[in-house]
């Protein structure tokens, strides 16, 4: 997508350039063959938002039983999991949150290139200039898509852990930190050290943010939870 804008506005850029010193038509030409940039990408990301949403929200769903049923086989107990209404009701909710935020990633990115081209238009900037911009924000967009399909993954995996947990009377589990990050959680690296037990159905008490979290459910947050099994742990 970033490419191919990039592309598109070197040609719209470089066409409006002689005139842009003299008058503002060109800066309104420019700002309206803009506007027409997002409907192309918009569409793409509409269509493959919902297909990835509901990919995404059913292999989570798969890899958290699948954890869940080896610890649990571990611990002696085989169980056979069954899509309950709770678990529908949260794959409903993940594949929901997951499209809006699918669609709000091309939207955010144009609304950055219109201010940065504008931007470029009323500083008399070169073309040059304009371009290491977009680059940049090019570069801000695939991380943000990173992090997006990070934190979701681990907020899915998170809530269909607590689900399927509870749906087994199991309500202790055992906070064990990732070890990742660039900027762990004082709280949570403090948590895993000490191998704190909480219930899941309330989850644990976190002194910095003041409020019952589990594990993933931050933002950007890797730990997990190790449930904990009566009579096994």
């Amino acid at each position: 997508m970033s490419d191919s804008v990039i592309y598109w506005l070197k040609a719209s850029y470089r066409a409006n350039t002689p005139r842009i010193a003299q008058d503002e038509t060109p800066a309104d030409a420019l700002r309206r063959s803009i506007r027409k940039l997002p409907a192309q990408w918009t569409k793409r990301f509409d269509v493959a938002a919902v297909k990835l949403g509901d990919y995404f929200a059913l292999s989570v769903e798969r890899r958290s039983s699948a954890a869940l049923r080896k610890i649990l086989r571990d611990g002696g107990i085989s169980v056979e999991f069954k899509m309950t209404a709770a678990m529908r009701d949260i794959v409903d909710a993940t594949i929901h949150a997951n499209v809006t935020l699918i669609k709000s990633i091309p939207s955010q990115y144009f609304d950055q290139v219109e201010g940065a081209v504008m931007r470029s238009v009323q500083t008399g900037r070169d073309l040059a200039g304009l371009v290491q911009d977009l680059e940049r924000y090019s570069g801000i967009t695939r991380r943000r898509a990173a992090f997006i399909a990070l934190d979701q993954n681990n907020k899915a995996t998170s809530a269909f852990n607590t689900a399927r947990q509870l749906e087994l009377a199991i309500d202790e589990a055992e906070w064990h930190h990732s070890g990742g990050g660039k900027e762990p959680r004082p709280t949570h690296v403090q948590a895993g050290r000490e191998k704190v037990r909480y219930k899941i159905s309330t989850g644990w008490y976190d002194p910095a943010v003041k409020r019952f979290i589990r594990p993933g459910e931050e933002p950007g947050c890797r730990c997990v939870g190790k449930p904990v099994l009566r009579g096994f742990s």
